[in-house]
């Protein structure tokens, strides 16, 4: 990748006039001792991109920008139209707290920008920053609160696992608390809350909640969550791995996304205790799930984008497939959490098929593009399913009862996608034609594999 220093000011504006919290940082990185700035920003698949600027360069990097060669970044550019701007975004200013106090290192993401200063449409923050200011402007604010589990391995060759723990798990078996307990310092040095944390079902898995917060701010913490998650095990000379399924006899990583509207004055527009059905849900709130039920199918290859995730996403297992929703069974694609009915700000709806291995910008907006357009159009919400336990049931066994289900597998799902009128207006020309293209390729070449599995079912055999 190469970079190069643009002195001419590429802002809309033209003005090289530095803003209270442009001020701040500049201010911040004189007092801190910092030497190193890294500007980061992700490609379109949600890998973490990087690169470091010098507190000399930091002025005209936060006025004009910082040029890059694009086509170095998985589906950007063509290498005829490589050139892009960096530019950070001061409120995402933090210095990084694994880094040494002196000579110290700080980030900021970046939002990535043409030389004319229009926005890059390739650019994942900016697709979910679109979908936030149209939801502003028809009076919502978008709060998400995402649920990422993962595994730790003795390395990233194999899948020794660290313990046998399960759900909770607070003796011995739970060898990993040290480092949970050193993630979470991390985090919340860097301003994001942590709700909760524990092991999970799975031997050697954990969780860590995040605090709900606005969209855009949620997708930055996801981001540095993970880098946090894998720093951490690092030094403690482990792997952290947020594959969906990296083991056949272990249940995989999940990316549960709490989510709610709220309006501009700060009322909880999901809730309404005089719901008639009992479920505290406003009209909003059932023509919003009603949306994302409807189009899940189409923005599944974007929650669980890789041929891995649909090892997850089996009948039997207990990641849900189905398209239905409930309170209490949670065995339904949407739930409605009850931990608090009574209070306004803990109504949400829980979506359960993402998985962490998603880029969270586009996964946030594509959920709200389908909760948005369920409003808009007035989707009815069909009844909820609380009596049947759906992970008992095969896919066959559900499509006789009419109940529909998420794609099986990544070829399946990325056709959908392919075809998906709302994820080309919601993600733009430029990344919906590249993931359909993407997906398809490594579809096929996951087809021509013969697996293990195969080999020994067949070989002998046929």
């Amino acid at each position: 990748m190469t970079f190069d220093h643009l002195n001419d000011p590429a802002s809309p504006s033209g003005t090289s006039v530095l803003t209270p919290e442009q001020n701040y940082v500049l201010r911040t990185v004189e007092s801190r001792d910092v030497h190193f700035i890294r500007l980061w920003f992700t490609d379109v698949l949600g890998s973490m991109k990087s690169f470091a600027i010098v507190p000399d360069e930091l002025e005209a990097a936060l006025t004009d920008g910082m040029g890059f060669d694009g086509s170095c970044i998985q589906g950007f550019s063509e290498v005829c139209e490589s050139d892009m701007l960096a530019f950070p975004d001061p409120s995402t200013f933090q210095v990084l707290p694994w880094r040494p106090e002196t000579d110290a290192v700080a980030r900021m993401f970046c939002n990535i920008r043409m030389p004319n200063g229009q926005p890059f449409e390739g650019d994942p923050r900016h697709v979910l920053e679109r979908m936030v200011q149209k939801a502003a402007a028809t009076g919502y604010v978008f709060n998400v609160g995402p649920e990422l589990e993962y595994f730790y391995f003795k390395d990233a060759h194999g899948t020794e696992v660290l313990d046998r723990g399960s759900y909770f798990d607070l003796t011995s078996l739970d060898s990993a608390s040290d480092l949970r307990r050193d993630t979470i310092i991390t985090l919340e040095k860097m301003g994001i809350p942590v709700e909760y944390s524990h092991h999970e079902k799975g031997p050697s898995q954990h969780e860590i909640d995040l605090r709900y917060a606005d969209a855009l701010s949620m997708a930055d913490a996801v981001m540095t969550y993970k880098l946090v998650v894998k720093e951490i095990a690092l030094k403690h000379g482990v792997h952290a791995s947020f594959m969906p399924k990296p083991m056949v006899d272990a249940p995989g990583s999940g990316m549960h996304v709490h989510q709610s509207l709220f309006t501009l004055d700060g009322r909880n527009a999901f809730f309404d205790a005089e719901d008639p059905s009992g479920y505290r849900l406003s009209k909003v709130a059932k023509h919003y799930i009603a949306g994302l039920l409807k189009y899940a199918p189409e923005f599944c290859a974007i929650t669980n984008q890789y041929v891995n995730s649909y090892k997850r996403l089996v009948a039997g297992s207990e990641a849900p497939t189905y398209l239905s929703w409930a309170k209490d069974n949670r065995s339904t694609l949407v739930r409605i959490p009850g931990y608090r009915p009574q209070r306004e700000e803990a109504c949400r709806v829980e979506l359960r098929n993402p998985d962490p291995a998603a880029n969270p910008y586009l996964a946030f907006a594509a959920m709200l593009a389908a909760g948005l357009r369920g409003i808009e159009e007035e989707l009815p919400l069909e009844a909820p399913c609380e009596e049947q336990d759906l992970f008992q049931l095969s896919r066959q066994d559900l499509r006789t009862q009419g109940i529909l289900t998420l794609p099986e597998t990544l070829g399946e799902a990325v056709e959908l996608l392919a075809q998906s009128e709302l994820m080309r207006e919601t993600l733009g020309e430029h990344i919906h034609g590249y993931l359909v293209r993407e997906k398809r390729r490594v579809w096929n070449e996951y087809q021509r594999i013969v697996t293990p599995w195969e080999l020994e079912r067949d070989l002998a055999v046929l």
